[in-house]
């Protein structure tokens, strides 16, 4: 049998780490609780208009959406419950609304304990979202050109 060394202060995140864990956490709340006050346009995209944003220049230009179109409403869908018209305004801005709602608590978690739930540091699951999202949306941007002909 080998002996467990106890466990060091060496293995905590930085402070400077754990309060942008809360800084992220705070702020990822404010957009879904934004987006909860925010009407969902029924086009399926536009929704960001009420936030005094100009419509997407890319749409005005070239009659096509671009990869971000959807986005807000897709947020605005989710935090109502309505996955599935979430997705249909854009399916990374659904997945992504989720993953900000579960990403909260597991920031606050991993703050307060000093240490990422499941990981060595929070970079990982952190660029992990953004690559998918990225991904998602290229991926799903391209079928609705490919789809609208």
């Amino acid at each position: 049998m080998t002996a467990r060394l106890p466990k060091t202060d060496d293995d905590r995140l930085p402070a400077s780490t754990r309060r942008g864990m809360v800084v992220l956490a705070v702020a990822l709340t404010a957009v879904l609780a934004v987006a909860a006050l925010l009407k969902p346009d029924p086009q399926g995209f536009g929704t960001h208009q009420q936030l005094g944003l100009p419509p997407c220049q890319f749409a005005r230009l070239t009659g096509h959406p671009c990869p971000s179109c959807g986005m807000t409403t897709a947020f605005a869908w989710t935090v109502r419950g309505r996955l599935g018209r979430a997705w249909k305004a854009n399916p990374a801005g659904g997945l992504l609304a989720l993953s900000c709602a579960a990403l909260v608590p597991w920031l606050l978690i991993g703050a307060a304990w000093g240490k990422s739930p499941g990981f060595r540091s929070p970079e990982p699951p952190l660029i992990g979202v953004v690559v998918a999202t990225v991904a998602l949306s290229l991926v799903s941007w391209t079928i609705r050109l490919f789809l609208s002909g």
